[in-house]
């Protein structure tokens, strides 16, 4: 199996913003807000300190929404290991 995901890395003024998107899901850095995907019903991990997807992927997840967690998704996992219970 294939697992692809797309990645956006956008420089901001201090960091970057960091977003990678899965077939059910995503993982995000800490410039966006867990609870508004919470509210959308989003399947969404975050991680923080981030400033590549490299560095997503690596990354401790921090925070799910219900959905992600529902796919398996928790806090304390590696942001690839999240990336593919969302795929």
């Amino acid at each position: 199996m294939t697992v692809e995901w797309e990645s956006h890395v956008i420089p901001l003024q201090g960091r970057n913003l960091v977003i990678i998107k899965a077939a059910r899901g995503y993982l995000m850095c800490g410039y966006l807000n867990l609870e508004a995907a919470e509210r959308f019903g989003d399947a969404a991990a975050v991680v923080t300190g981030v400033s590549s997807a490299d560095d997503a992927l690596k990354a401790e997840v921090r925070g799910v929404t219900i959905k992600a967690r529902e796919l398996g998704v928790k806090p304390g996992m590696r942001g690839e290991e999240a990336l593919k219970l969302m795929s």
